[in-house]
């Protein structure tokens, strides 16, 4: 049996997604999106995770000309073991630059966001982590600020750091500069500034200002030299290098995501209490579309 058959099962599980019945739906979707697991657990731990009966899972096989759940897991385990075998190096990626000359500028692209990605996180030392997290944790007021196209960054830190840290606010939260909503920031609050080159002169008002108030200034970028008259209390660099005319903000999102890892876990239960809060409001007023499953008829 070979690992390509997983490929097969995953074509035809997406070309008859929508002719399957509910439960058996939730589970094509499930194996689908997480291959990995599928291949690792038991049926009664996929069933599990997917809420659904192991008996659904036994149909799902059926369905694909499988006789049992563990002919159709098969090709799943195999492909995770040879996945395991091949990635173990960079030989994989040796692989992309053999397919034409598109291969090869693909490959290039993908070394550079490794790159980009490792020096970045190379330089996100254990001092400076615990600093920032520290500085965040334990101000008045944190804001997160950034203009233009790393305001992206900005506002997804927020959305998900909000929910491990309730006084964390976005700045600019409109169409306006940021120093519109800095007028109460003082000396007991932290502003974090997230930018990078052609560096925003917004952004660079708001860092004047929050010094100018004797606010703490985490700065994000590339440089710790963007600007006359600018000096952070801390300053995180990362790797910007890019292949195409604008900066890569691949090694800029791993130290975001890498911050606010810490500010859950430091968070412990009111931030895990929080984000289960938001996760009910969201379900209750269907901010996620769910899959309807059909009601079981009791007799």
């Amino acid at each position: 049996m070979s690992a390509n058959e997983k490929a097969e099962i995953c074509k035809r599980l997406l070309k008859d997604v929508d002719r399957l019945p509910p439960r058996l739906q939730l589970a094509a979707k499930y194996i689908i999106d997480n291959a990995n697991d599928f291949g690792l657990d038991t049926i009664r731990i996929s069933a599990d995770k997917i809420g659904i009966s192991a008996n659904s899972l036994v149909r799902l096989a059926n369905h694909l000309g499988f006789a049992s759940f563990e002919e159709l897991r098969e090709p799943f385990r195999i492909s995770l073991v040879e996945q395991y075998d091949r990635s173990s190096g960079d030989g994989w990626i040796d692989r992309l630059s053999e397919a034409g000359e598109f291969g090869e500028f693909h490959a290039r692209s993908v070394r550079n966001e490794i790159d980009i990605v490792k020096q970045s996180l190379r330089l996100l030392t254990i001092e400076k982590t615990e600093t920032a997290v520290d500085m965040l944790m334990n101000a008045r007021n944190a804001y997160v600020t950034a203009t233009r196209a790393s305001y992206a960054l900005a506002y997804y830190f927020h959305y998900v750091g909000r929910m491990a840290l309730p006084n964390l606010n976005l700045i600019p939260r409109h169409m306006g500069s940021p120093v519109d909503e800095m007028m109460s920031v003082g000396k007991e609050d932290v502003l974090m500034a997230i930018t990078f080159p052609p560096y925003s002169a917004d952004t660079i008002s708001a860092l004047r200002l929050a010094k100018r108030n004797g606010t703490r200034v985490i700065l994000i970028s590339d440089s710790e030299l963007i600007a006359p008259n600018i000096d952070a209390d801390l300053f995180l660099k990362v790797s910007l290098n890019s292949l195409h005319h604008f900066s890569c903000f691949a090694g800029a999102m791993v130290v975001l995501e890498s911050l606010l890892f810490h500010l859950v876990s430091r968070g412990g239960t009111g931030a895990q209490s929080r984000i289960a809060g938001y996760e009910a409001i969201r379900e209750d007023f269907g901010a996620y579309w769910q899959a309807k499953l059909p009601k079981v008829r009791r007799t």
